[in-house]
């Protein structure tokens, strides 16, 4: 049993202890992650937020937007290089371009900022989620899965993830009727690490592409799994409020205000426990008709 396996957080650790190449120039492991058939889109953003951060001194990422462009083939290292676009009194910028086969998969553009004292507020958490104690773990939910999904996905269902997930609003990707599009999940790392702010922030980048896109298919009665739909996120954006620790429970809700032209629009809010609103994000995501021919 492989590293993945046996310790998926560390397997993911390592995926983000980017290799340094030149100035402003990294390398980043291709395989793992969440899937065995391409490169999951949060690694990517992950390992591009911690080139980024390389380049980068006292100051916390704020808000990052990213675009997929092509899938990323898990067999190959990734390069990632990144332009100090600005270094200024208050916010820097840098743009991270990430290139296999010559050509790019991926760009992303973040900004960081100072600590400042203001006013704060904000949105209420969502009531009424139970306590994630109390619900289904990811690795029961989905050997539950795999008992009942086509022998083709049973080994990505059952892959180890260093994220341990439990679903507030489950929903059956193998039989799915449509749904409301507004759900939750709670979300950690599965076992604690201690790892310093901007890493967790990493962390927490990697975490916030899972489930997602699938906001889009509830309404549809959709999943990856069905057959019927072909998907891909388009683009990923993540605003910083407050500072992370994913070794603690965060509950997730989502949401997906408009589905059409063959992509899908969603949100989601990522909260403490507590209830302090930590992160927001968006993503548009391919949401195509399965040619049947």
């Amino acid at each position: 049993m492989d590293a993945q396996q046996t310790d998926p957080v560390s397997a993911l650790l390592d995926l983000l202890d980017i290799e340094p190449l030149e100035v402003n120039l990294f390398r980043g492991q291709g395989s793992g992650g969440e899937t065995s058939r391409r490169i999951f889109g949060g690694q990517v953003i992950a390992q591009a937020l911690v080139a980024a951060y390389r380049t980068v001194e006292d100051r916390a990422c704020h808000s990052l937007h990213a675009y997929f462009i092509r899938p990323g083939d898990p067999s190959i290292p990734v390069i990632y290089e990144v332009d100090r676009a600005r270094d200024g009194g208050s916010f820097t910028t840098r743009r991270v371009i990430a290139v296999q086969h010559g050509r790019q998969i991926f760009n992303l553009a973040a900004s960081f900022h100072v600590d400042e004292d203001s006013p704060e507020r904000q949105h209420p958490m969502p009531e009424g989620n139970p306590d994630p104690e109390t619900l289904k773990s990811r690795a029961e939910a989905r050997e539950q899965m795999a008992a009942r999904a086509p022998e083709h996905f049973r080994k990505d269902l059952l892959r180890a993830s260093p994220i341990e997930l439990r679903e507030a609003t489950p929903y059956d990707l193998l039989n799915p009727s449509p749904t409301p599009d507004s759900h939750a999940l709670w979300i950690r790392l599965a076992r604690p690490t201690g790892c310093p702010p901007w890493l967790q922030q990493c962390l927490l980048s990697y975490a916030s592409d899972m489930y997602l896109l699938g906001s889009s298919l509830r309404p549809l009665g959709e999943s990856w799994l069905t057959g019927n739909v072909m998907t891909a996120s388009l683009d990923h954006a993540v605003w910083f409020h407050r500072p992370v620790n994913f070794d603690e429970w965060h509950l997730y809700t989502m949401d997906s205000p408009f589905t059409g032209g063959a992509r899908g629009f969603n949100r989601g809010a990522i909260y403490r426990q507590d209830g302090t609103l930590v992160a927001s994000v968006a993503q548009e995501g391919l949401v195509r008709p399965m040619r049947k021919d």
